[in-house]
């Protein structure tokens, strides 16, 4: 396929992907993965329940339709809109959601929630679901890969929104019964809501990004069933086309190489802890610092963290945080409650610990975050210098649940059982544990999302 095709049927080749792949055209080991991505994700949404912001969310979801047709993980119900919205926002509320790191991109918060959605709406099967979270999935990442993401970022742009409803689009469509021509008209009512940038780092706004994008897809979908006029080849268009607008033309043909065969998805990597997904190297560094070595916060009179650039420039200004969603940005906060707890969870994030006052000096004047040019991407080194004069190190190349390093299954589970304990009964948990890992089984997802809702 030469260039210029590619780039005049590059919106269409990834819509008959999106419309066409069937169940037994996917690796297994592509499918246990999206087993994988759909328990995180469900992990996060019902620790997204202790999000700060997440009643305001909750406000906004309630009031957009009074039906009450879809379920909220780890909550009742919502319109179909609603429960997009608001388990988008669950998944990503508290800051240990999935990332594609070629793009800094979140996925599950924009693919996850339609899916489960449409799946249950319509009493589909766990299969049908798996394969929309598959081409969902696929779909967000290659276009993604396609744009050319220095490009894209040296302008400003925020992958989730931008990328997001196409992920969100190709999922539904998929589970509505989509011909590959109205899923490229769905692309093209996706493209038309992409939106999002960095101007809103450092706020929540940025989380609203991945919810509002699971929720133009959804619309993009329902509309395109409409038979609505769109256009086919909005990635390319030359007037106005995400990758000639966004960026400088992209990298269509990167979008679709391999397709079916190489599976990006798989490069979506998973996080174990709480925190920005730039500082997971850091925080794996801190861990097989003190593996390594027996350190305590009263012998030690300095932390050193050395970050890439990026991963420093989005975190290494927090020294002095204020609030539950700056600690999660912090760099500076992270190494020291990880040194002092030995630990990192939701806890770690509460406001009686954040706010110690033995922790907020520490952090401030003792943990000295700076930026190292011979680390790349989310490359990270920690040394301590303790009170004898002696200096230890951990380094890390590859955080824990990096396609490099990725997640056990039994890893997941445990990160499931840890946050499900608050919303649902053991016997629920191990229920929604038992029918995850059998999800080709399963008759009719009504049934997970049952178990998924709060016990009255």
């Amino acid at each position: 396929m030469t260039t210029k095709t590619v780039q005049g049927n590059v919106t269409e080749v990834l819509a008959r992907f999106a419309a066409t792949t069937t169940y037994d055209e996917i690796p297994e080991r592509t499918t246990e993965y999206c087993k994988n991505l759909l328990l995180d994700a469900l992990a996060c949404a019902l620790a997204g329940h202790q999000g700060e912001e997440t009643h305001q969310i909750e406000a906004l979801a309630s009031g957009l339709a009074q039906s009450k047709e879809s379920s909220i993980i780890g909550g009742d119900r919502l319109s179909l809109a609603g429960a997009t919205l608001l388990n988008g926002f669950l998944i990503t509320a508290v800051t240990m959601c999935d990332i594609h790191r070629p793009t800094l991109t979140h996925i599950t918060p924009e693919v996850v929630p339609p899916a489960l959605a449409i799946a249950e709406r319509d009493s589909l099967s766990g299969r049908d679901l798996l394969v929309a979270l598959a081409v969902g999935c696929e779909v967000m990442t290659r276009i993604g890969v396609g744009i050319d993401y220095p490009a894209f970022r040296e302008r400003g742009f925020h992958g989730p929104g931008v990328f997001g409803p196409f992920g969100s689009a190709a999922a539904a469509g998929r589970l509505l019964g989509f011909d590959p021509d109205t899923m490229a008209a769905a692309f093209g009512l996706a493209g038309s809501q992409a939106a999002g940038t960095f101007a809103a780092w450092g706020t929540p706004t940025v989380k609203f990004h991945q919810c509002r994008g699971a929720l133009s897809g959804l619309m993009a979908a329902l509309l395109a069933q409409q038979q609505f006029v769109a256009t086919r080849q909005f990635l390319t268009a030359p007037d106005g086309g995400l990758y000639n607008s966004y960026s400088n033309g992209g990298r269509p043909e990167a979008a679709i190489e391999g397709l079916g065969n190489r599976w990006e998805l798989e490069q979506i990597g998973l996080r174990l802890w709480p925190s920005a997904s730039t500082i997971q190297g850091m925080i794996t560094a801190m861990f097989n610092l003190l593996e390594k070595h027996s350190l305590s916060p009263d012998r030690t009179k300095k932390l050193r963290i050395s970050l890439g650039k990026t991963a420093f420039d989005m975190h290494g200004g927090f020294s002095n945080y204020k609030g539950k969603f700056e600690a999660l940005l912090s760099a500076h906060y992270a190494a020291a409650v990880i040194l002092y707890d030995r630990e990192l969870s939701l806890a770690q994030f509460e406001p009686a610990r954040y706010n110690d006052p033995k922790l907020v000096r520490f952090a401030a004047e003792q943990v000295e975050v700076r930026s190292d040019p011979t680390l790349v991407g989310v490359q990270a080194l920690a040394e301590a210098e303790t009170v004898t004069g002696s200096t230890v190190t951990g380094r890390c190349n590859d955080p824990k649940g990096s396609p490099e390093d990725p997640l056990s299954r039994a890893e997941v589970e445990g990160k499931f059982r840890t946050y499900a304990k608050k919303r649902l009964s053991d016997s629920r948990i191990e229920e929604v544990l038992g029918i995850v890992s059998r999800l080709e089984e399963l008759g009719s997802v009504r049934k997970l999302m049952e178990i998924l809702r709060v016990e009255k």
